[in-house]
């Protein structure tokens, strides 16, 4: 499959040959053509990626197929090349947005690097618009937003069991969206009309929890002035969802597992229980066997919740989620803080995806949240993460589409780092990288950092 479609435009016959032959050996589609005429009538034919046109050209030149492209909204990046080097020149090209200005004599490595870049940004556009699109199609469901063939078969059987009323235990480390499965177990039976209840377990104690779920009535104890329904009244005819489910005393274990097996509540201070329809999903990141074996957990009542387990993977063992989740908590966060931010970098992106989330998905909305409230421009960069995350541009090796990188790549990531933690103060990089101003400049001409 060829790299992408590139159009080639210069009326000189022998820069065309030269330059269609290296392309060509780069794994690019190309259409060539010497006149500025035809390469209109081939982008209004077909599609390209990277049009690389020369600027002067009789008749039709690069800024009319710069502007061809622009008014077609071809999602295509444009090169111009000319002997004719001025500023004014370049200045109007990359005001008309143009993706680079290239001046002849030019070296080929040079036009194969700026193509091979604009060829990156096409890619990288296409993917962030595609994420995009498959993002909005998960607004207002309760859906669980995955590509992961681990999560899908989870999902097959999440469907298949919700409509069954069986009881259902979520197992899974803090932050893989537990809650969230247990709505969408919720959402998919038949009690989706009904309330869904959800309390944490380990946020009260045992007294309060008691009377959280079971409820009091009037005069039950002192201060108790009128009755209250306990949450498993409440998810009558619905789900109640019970996080942490391991944080439970033994004692009301004991009370759950009555209403469990008897599907009725006894209020504090009633004489007659209450009947109740409720689905239970229980949640929890503890070893739940283990607890068992040593007698923290009531083994009948572990078996009456565990019916069907459903053990959600971390974060760290589903990167390919991280890009779909990521553009996902991009566009709910830019959304509710009223920003402009609708992209993700790649390099940013590249550190998301080597990054272990401890949190899981929890983490990566709070590192996405924090990028969409610092992000100066229209994308989270490399400087919008934390420093845990930025450190890995440092740290770690990563491998550039599935190659490992050069040191000439480690050096020119390096300093473009060391120039963000320096906000863009090259004296300051300079020190810090241990070299001069002078030898800075050279590397960052070198590299084409100054421009950055």
């Amino acid at each position: 499959m060829a790299n992408g479609r590139l159009l080639i435009v210069d009326d000189e016959k022998v820069a065309l040959k030269n330059l269609e032959h290296v392309m060509k050996k780069e794994g690019y589609e190309v259409v060539a053509t010497q006149s500025g005429a035809n390469a209109l009538a081939h982008l209004d034919r077909q599609p390209f990626d990277v049009v690389l046109t020369d600027l002067r050209m009789e008749k039709v030149d690069g800024m009319q197929v710069l502007k061809k492209c622009q008014e077609m909204g071809a999602d295509a990046e444009v090169i111009l090349i000319t002997g004719y080097a001025t500023l004014r020149s370049a200045v109007d090209a990359m005001k008309h947005g143009a993706f680079y200005y290239i001046a002849k004599p030019f070296r080929l490595d040079e036009v194969r690097k700026v193509v091979a870049e604009a060829m990156a940004k096409i890619r990288l556009r296409r993917e962030n618009a595609a994420l995009r699109a498959q993002v909005e199609s998960y607004q207002g469901k309760v859906r669980i937003i995955t590509q992961d063939g681990e999560m899908q078969r989870l999902l097959d059987m999440a469907r298949q069991i919700a409509p069954t009323d069986c009881n259902v235990l979520i197992t899974g480390e803090s932050g893989t969206g537990k809650e969230l499965f247990a709505h969408y177990l919720h959402h998919h039976s038949r009690r989706a009309d009904g309330p869904f209840v959800a309390i944490n377990c380990g946020a009260f104690n045992e007294d309060l929890l008691g009377n959280e779920l079971f409820g009091h009535v009037r005069g039950a104890f002192t201060g108790a002035v009128g009755e209250k329904k306990g949450l498993l009244v409440v998810a009558d005819r619905g789900t109640l969802f019970l996080d942490e489910i391991t944080e439970m005393s033994p004692a009301m274990q004991v009370k759950l597992l009555r209403s469990l097996q008897e599907k009725e509540v006894l209020p504090l201070g009633a004489t007659a229980p209450v009947k109740v329809d409720v689905r239970f999903v229980a949640a929890t990141n503890r070893d739940v066997l283990d607890m068992v074996r040593n007698g923290e957990f009531r083994q009948d009542l572990y078996f009456r919740l565990n019916v069907v387990n459903l053990q959600i993977p971390s974060l760290a063992r589903r990167k390919d989620d991280v890009p779909l989740l990521a553009y996902h908590f991009l566009r709910k966060c830019a959304a509710r803080m009223g920003k402009d931010v609708t992209e993700i970098s790649r390099e940013a992106m590249d550190l998301l995806k080597a990054y272990d989330f401890p949190g899981n998905v929890r983490e990566l909305e709070n590192i996405v949240e924090r990028g969409v409230a610092i992000a100066t421009g229209n994308r989270i960069e490399v400087a919008s993460l934390p420093d845990d995350l930025r450190d890995l541009a440092i740290r770690t090796f990563r491998k550039k589409e599935g190659r490992l990188p050069s040191l000439e790549e480690q050096e020119r990531d390096y300093i473009r780092w060391v120039l963000q933690e320096a906000g863009g103060n090259q004296t300051l990089a300079a020190q810090i990288l241990g070299i001069d101003r002078v030898s800075l400049w050279r590397k960052l001409k070198r590299y084409e950092l100054e421009k950055d």
